[in-house]
């Protein structure tokens, strides 16, 4: 146990201040690609679906699948994603209607 500590230590010593909050051990791992405006479940490619944050390229096939949807809880209501899934992206999508 002393070993790791005095390695944290030495490897704390040769991080420069600005590096730091990066290599926090509770820090979220970086995003390459964020989405800034909510992604459309009814229009989007599978390349943009897998954009939002906690949806893999499989959610992201499944939700192509089953498409359209009138609004974006049934994803749920439908049995599309799983509770956990539908929790990380709620909040990064949306659902316009189709029109005819």
């Amino acid at each position: 146990m002393t070993t790791a500590f005095a390695f944290l230590a030495l490897a704390s010593s040769l991080v420069r201040p600005e590096m730091a909050s990066q290599l926090s051990v509770h820090s979220q791992p970086a995003r390459t690609s964020p989405v800034d405006d909510p992604v459309d479940i009814n229009k989007a490619s599978v390349e943009k679906l897998i954009k939002v944050p906690g949806l893999t390229r499989t959610w992201a096939a499944r939700i192509i699948r089953f498409r359209p949807y009138r609004a974006k809880n049934e994803l749920l209501d439908r049995g599309v994603v799983s509770v956990e899934v539908y929790a990380r992206i709620k909040d990064h999508i949306i659902a316009h209607r189709i029109r005819d």
